[in-house]
């Protein structure tokens, strides 16, 4: 079953009164991927200005740039998300994941809270069954409230200490409270995939779950243009196994969802409303099975400037530009097929990300190996931007 996606499901809560762009599948004589703007109940492609959202921007002010242009309308914003999905009719417009050339980031271990639930599931090994045990015993030394853990301080330092001394070590604990952050890539350019596209678990995977994430889009010279919503899908028993499988519990076909659209900062939204925004989770399984939770950015252990400082710096450049997850609150406990397992996917379920003023990113689960294969990489794009007179 596909989801369903309209402006009412999808848009933020000011509807378009924002800067919306993204990405859409664009029919014609030689059809393609176009970044567009969306103008009311209109889309416009815009590729004659920018042929890829990474390029767009890279200019000075985007948003300036936008109000300028007028585009070619392709269509009304309904149709555009009536036909977008894992199966869209080839001669209508559809929605694309709104990040092209952008390499895919993401930022681990940055809510303290989420923290101690890898600590849990590396001590598990992978085990959801025992990761009920675990939880009790880790809250029993640190108490419920971590928020105010600031990593690199003397009370972190004191907390991965104690932990340590208790047999309760982690290599998350230098990532969560040290002085550096983790930052990881979790998919390769153009992998990612969009609002109502079904997302991938890897089918050998029996305990794994949605991350709900703010995603910053900065340009090659670190400016934060805007952000979008992301879906991190992870895989808790990889992962906890070792933590050298990071890329196996983290990049798979169709494991990385990103959108629905980048809204650039302006006056009606800035950096300060992302800091004060929550993310909100949803999980409907196709059994009746419920799950709901909040991520509060509000209690994010590092600011999203200082993320986008330890990503980008001397060491590191990004000459296109990238998108970056900021992490998440939100670790699932809520017990879903009995008693101490904890909550994993099941395919079929559908899974909404929103907040008020990024409005909704929306995707069914399946497996890595039943979604749509990835086949449109760097050389198809080139081929086709060729092939259409935009480079």
């Amino acid at each position: 079953m596909t989801i369903a996606l309209n402006p009412a499901n999808t848009l933020p809560e000011d509807g378009t009164r924002g800067c919306l762009i993204g990405r859409a599948w664009v029919p014609g004589a030689c059809p393609g991927p176009s970044p567009v703007v969306i103008r009311g109940d209109d889309v416009f492609d815009i590729s004659q200005q920018a042929a890829t959202v990474a390029g767009l921007l890279e200019l000075e002010s985007p948003g300036d740039v936008i109000r300028q242009t007028k585009g070619r309308r392709i269509g009304s914003l309904c149709e555009l998300l009536d036909n977008s999905g894992d199966t869209p009719d080839p001669e209508r417009p559809y929605l694309l994941s709104p990040v092209d050339l952008q390499v895919i980031k993401a930022a681990g271990v940055t809510f303290v809270d989420s923290m101690l639930e890898r600590v849990i599931e590396e001590q598990a090994a992978g085990d959801g069954e025992l990761a009920s045990g675990l939880r009790a015993r880790i809250y029993d030394l640190t108490g419920p409230d971590l928020r105010a853990v600031k990593p690199g301080s003397e009370r972190a330092a004191a907390l991965k200490q104690l932990l340590i001394e208790r047999g309760l070590w982690s290599q998350y604990l230098e990532v969560g409270i040290g002085p550096d952050a983790e930052i990881f890539t979790k998919a390769p350019v153009l992998a990612s995939v969009g609002s109502g596209a079904s997302i991938g678990i890897h089918p050998h995977s029996s305990w794994n779950n949605p991350e709900p994430e703010v995603v910053l889009l900065v340009n090659s010279r670190g400016q934060i243009q805007g952000a979008t919503l992301g879906n991190d899908v992870n895989l808790r028993d990889f992962e906890g196994r070792s933590a050298l499988l990071l890329s196996k519990a983290k990049d798979n076909n169709a494991s990385c969802a990103i959108g629905p659209f980048i809204r650039l900062f302006d006056e009606s939204f800035t950096l300060d409303h992302l800091r004060n925004c929550e993310v909100e989770l949803r999980v409907e399984g196709d059994e009746g099975f419920q799950m709901h939770g909040l991520s509060a950015m509000s209690a994010i252990s590092r600011d999203p400037e200082d993320l986008v400082s330890q990503t980008l710096n001397a060491s590191h450049q990004y000459p296109d530009g990238f998108a970056l997850f900021l992490g998440t609150l939100f670790a699932p406990t809520q017990d879903r097929d009995r008693p101490g397992a904890g909550f994993t996917h099941r395919p079929g379920d559908a899974v909404t990300i929103s907040t008020p003023m990024l409005g909704a990113l929306r995707n069914r689960v399946t497996t890595s190996d039943q979604a749509p294969p990835w086949t449109f990489g760097l050389r198809a794009l080139f081929d086709n931007l060729s092939r259409r007179r935009l480079l």
